[in-house]
């Protein structure tokens, strides 16, 4: 029996995606990268050598308060997001030239992929204990 026409393209879909492994992001897996994080950040809303990352998904750059942020973070106009913070974490100092904070960017896709997927679960300032709004398509639970 000779394949049809139609039946190619999804033999070519199919192959790719054999080829091509995904990685969903493992949530736990990024709280266990996030330990590095927290030497300066906390998510209990406590500000240390950094600010506190609770809540930190749909915040403006540079707004928590209480912490004394740099000129750059403070004039950033970045709301936080799975793209955005995927992209502050690869590269700081790129994404906000002139940032103090002296982390020079998680390289790993892997870890920084499963680190943001942890950040955007952090709920905001009195909301602990409900469930995050779903920020972006691969975050698990969509």
């Amino acid at each position: 029996m000779k394949p049809s026409q139609s039946s190619k393209p999804l033999a070519v879909i199919v192959l790719l995606i054999a080829l091509h492994p995904v990685h969903a992001q493992d949530i736990a897996a990024g709280q266990a990268v996030f330990a590095h994080c927290a030497a300066c950040h906390s998510i209990n809303g406590s500000n240390g050598i950094g600010p506190s990352l609770q809540g930190i998904a749909g915040r403006k750059a540079g707004s928590f308060p209480g912490f004394e942020y740099s000129r750059a973070m403070k004039a950033n106009v970045t709301v936080w997001d799975a793209q955005s913070l995927n992209a502050y974490l690869g590269d700081p100092h790129g994404m906000a030239p002139g940032n103090l904070m002296p982390f020079l960017g998680l390289a790993d896709a892997v870890q920084r992929a499963d680190l943001v997927a942890y950040l955007v679960t952090l709920p905001p300032r009195g909301l602990a204990g409900i469930t995050p709004p779903r920020l972006y398509a691969g975050h698990p639970g969509n």
